[in-house]
């Protein structure tokens, strides 16, 4: 049987592969305590994407659980039976399976040093509620029509994952004193790191979303374009779709340019921590280059980076990870780069 710990490591690569390359190269311990909070909010990102009907009282309650210092065992097979009930035939097999062992992931938050709990805790008590106000939608699934405004937009990237970058700064605070010694720096630029990475994925998944009835573009944005959900996909309004994406393209970028600065910030004393945050955002410029101008986001094949670049990125990365000046122009190379 998988203990609390070999249980998180196990099944982290199965739900998310950007996170099982880059949670590894993490100073110890907090390899495995991103481990357990990655895999806490993904238990409520499989509520939100996942689950249909109310489920205010669902993460109302996975909240506590985690917040609870003790207690929460009694507590947790109850949430589990209910969270199952409530997603949709159609989960992903690795979400389901996280989910059923909701107590197993608990129990390795509750082996955690206990500095570090109270900030996972709070991560996922903001995301809870923001999820909860997010999808009370129409017969409970999320925003068929899309999100009100890009603010909504915004709002929306902060509660699912510019909470995690807050998260993640208190806690390279926490065990870094090198870091410690630059807090006013990071926490400012905190959010942006991980409302990037959000954005990127957002617009990357646009068609799979749309398949699912699910859309997180700001209508606003949509109608300036003479488009709403409904025609977003349309093969005739393909120019004004490709128009829409250019510019959300744009505002990602933006916020990716601020969480490349929040990356140079930490200290080059914390290679990992640099790597670990260096990977997906190098991932998500060269994704936003894929999806610029690109016809073929709207189509039901998925735009992705190729393992083989992945693979280079990594190794370049790696090896200039101590020079801000060699990351810089990394950085400049991989937003010149053609798109593959």
């Amino acid at each position: 049987m998988d203990t609390p710990e070999t249980f998180a490591r196990r099944i982290l690569p199965e739900v998310s592969r950007t996170f099982a390359l880059n949670i590894p190269v993490l100073p110890k311990p907090l390899d495995l305590v991103v481990t357990v909070a990655y895999l806490l909010c993904r238990i409520a990102d499989t509520l939100e994407d996942e689950g249909v009907g109310p489920r205010t009282e669902l993460f109302a309650e996975l909240a506590d659980l985690v917040s609870l210092p003790d207690g929460w065992e009694t507590r947790a097979d109850d949430f589990t039976a209910r969270a199952r009930r409530v997603l949709r035939p159609q989960a992903p097999a690795a979400e389901v399976e996280l989910l059923e062992h909701t107590r197993l992931v608990l129990q390795a938050h509750a082996e955690l040093p206990v500095w570090t709990r109270p900030f996972v805790a709070r991560c996922i008590d903001t995301m809870a509620k923001g999820m909860d106000e997010i999808t009370r939608g129409v017969h409970g699934r999320p925003h068929v029509d899309g999100l009100s405004s890009l603010e909504s937009l915004m709002t929306y990237c902060y509660y699912v994952a510019g909470t995690v970058g807050e998260m993640l700064t208190q806690l390279f605070i926490g065990h870094s004193k090198d870091a410690s010694a630059i807090a006013e720096v990071l926490e400012p630029r905190a959010v942006a790191f991980g409302r990037a990475l959000q954005m990127t994925n957002i617009l990357k998944d646009i068609r799979e979303d749309l398949d699912r009835g699910i859309c997180w573009l700001p209508k606003d944005r949509l109608a300036a374009h003479g488009l709403t959900v409904r025609t977003l996909a349309l093969p005739e309004r393909r120019a004004q779709a490709v128009a829409l994406l250019d510019e959300l393209v744009g505002v990602a970028r933006a916020e990716i340019d601020r969480a490349f600065e929040y990356t140079l910030a930490l200290p080059e004393t914390e290679p990992g921590l640099r790597l670990f945050c260096l990977w997906p955002l190098f991932f998500a410029v060269l994704t936003l280059q894929m999806l610029e101008h690109n016809p073929a986001v709207f189509e039901p094949a998925p735009v992705k980076l190729t393992r083989e670049t992945i693979s280079c990125v990594m190794a370049a990365t790696q090896k200039n990870v101590t020079s801000d000046v060699a990351l810089r122009e990394l950085y400049r190379e991989l937003q010149a780069r053609p798109a593959a």
